[in-house]
């Protein structure tokens, strides 16, 4: 086991190089730069642009020197000092903007996931063990609903439906009092209320395809010979679901880790945008429109980072509960 782990942890270091590369080389790839776009909004405001001032500004936010360079400089700061760059639009460091939104959006994301599986894997089991059944009919008819509406779009009807019959906004996680207010007992007391709904509407297409995932897995399971033969052999149908089928079909939530870390940073971002939260979708939103160069590559690269590291650890813990994934003798 220990050798299968160090041997995936030693693929990490080429394809982290190789992430970090390609990363870079895409934010870059759309014509023009955040410079642009900064000159023709001050030629827009009357302010007169020469070549001397264009030639400072280039050095300032250091666009004068080539790509491999910038690339170099720029991932020589992460692993030293741990300095994911200064962000063009906001005038501040990276880790500065990202701040209190990486954290609301891990609170969102984590307490989305932990609804999603407490719903969707007694459901998933129940439609399994009662395949056909009205509940099961029910589970399922909500289930396609939940796959096929976008989060948005129900976002979107639930506020206009509840702002024109109560006249009360639930758009934003705080009151207006409490928006750009320091964290308190008070700001988490107002907050907490306000993270139902997002959890709820990020959560619904998670839940729904989970529950088709869950109880696909443990019908299949169920049909298998080990089952059919504990049950003419008298073993009590509880104690045999959860020992064995139950155990087996939770796999795909295992390797699913890999995407979930990333989702905890990245969250809904049109979702957010149209629920007005202040997480990290929006700003990469914005950070891609205006070409905010080292704000979008870190944020993306955390991503990429966070997902190579959730495809290790579902690898790793896949491997411990079903040994037949080890592969090639490496965990031998």
């Amino acid at each position: 086991m220990l050798n299968y782990i160090g041997y995936r942890v030693l693929q990490l270091i080429p394809l982290l190089i190789a992430i970090s590369i390609i990363v870079f080389f895409i934010i870059q790839l759309p014509p023009g730069d955040f410079l642009s776009t900064y000159i023709q909004q001050l030629e827009l405001s009357g302010t007169k642009v020469d070549a001397g001032m264009i030639l400072n500004l280039e050095r300032q936010y250091g666009l004068d020197q080539p790509f491999i360079v910038q690339y170099l400089v720029w991932i020589k700061n992460i692993i030293v000092d741990g300095d994911l760059g200064r962000s063009f639009q906001w005038n501040k460091p990276v880790s500065e903007v990202l701040g209190d939104r990486l954290m609301l959006t891990m609170v969102i994301s984590v307490i989305s996931l932990i609804f999603v599986w407490i719903i969707a894997i007694p459901i998933g089991i129940y439609s399994a063990v009662k395949q056909y059944s009205i509940l099961d009919y029910v589970f399922t008819f909500i289930g396609f609903i939940g796959l096929a509406v976008p989060g948005f779009l129900i976002a979107l009807v639930v506020l206009y439906f509840v702002f024109v019959n109560t006249g009360v906004s639930l758009s934003g996680l705080f009151s207006p009092e409490y928006v750009d207010a320091p964290w308190s007992m008070a700001k988490v007391m107002d907050m907490l209320p306000r993270l139902v709904l997002p959890v709820v509407i990020i959560g619904m297409s998670g839940t729904a395809g989970l529950i088709r995932v869950m109880r696909g897995m443990l019908l299949d399971e169920l049909s298998k010979q080990y089952v059919i033969t504990a049950r003419a052999k008298g073993v009590e149908s509880t104690k045999l679901l959860f020992k064995y089928p139950v155990r087996m079909a939770i796999n795909p939530l295992i390797s699913t880790i890999g995407w979930t870390l990333p989702a905890l940073i990245s969250g809904e971002a049109i979702v957010s945008i149209v629920m007005n939260l202040p997480t990290t979708g929006p700003i990469l939103l914005r950070a891609l429109m205006f070409q905010d160069m080292y704000l979008a590559g870190s944020f993306l690269l955390i991503v990429s980072v966070l997902t190579v590291i959730g495809t290790l650890i579902s690898d790793i813990l896949l491997a411990w509960l079903d040994p037949r994934i080890r592969f090639g003798g490496v965990a031998d």
